[in-house]
């Protein structure tokens, strides 16, 4: 990974069913940031467990984005589309974006 990878971890807002939020991640959110020029790699994840213990995650969804270029990101999600798209996961998700980098 050259760039940046951003991880966002979040939970669906009350009234938001898993299987629409599913079905719309698996046919418009990956598909959609897959296809930025600015990205490299784009995956959803559903929480299963937290490891040795019976406790429930504290967050039922992770999204890894690796971003090879901040600047062309940046100008990728100001469309009119990545802003339809980041509208409708709003609409769904409470959710926090990390920066990270590379130790």
């Amino acid at each position: 990974m050259a760039g940046t990878r951003i991880i966002a971890y979040f939970n669906l807002k009350p009234g938001v069913s898993v299987a629409d939020y599913e079905a719309w991640a698996r046919s418009t959110d990956v598909p959609t940031v897959n296809g930025l020029p600015s990205i490299e790699r784009f995956e959803v994840f559903r929480s299963t467990a937290v490891l040795g213990t019976d406790a429930p995650p504290p967050y039922a969804y992770f999204e890894i984005i690796d971003v090879a270029d901040m600047k062309a990101f940046g100008e990728d999600v100001a469309t009119p589309l990545m802003q339809k798209v980041a509208g409708e996961f709003q609409g769904m998700a409470d959710v926090v974006f990390v920066l990270t980098e590379r130790l």
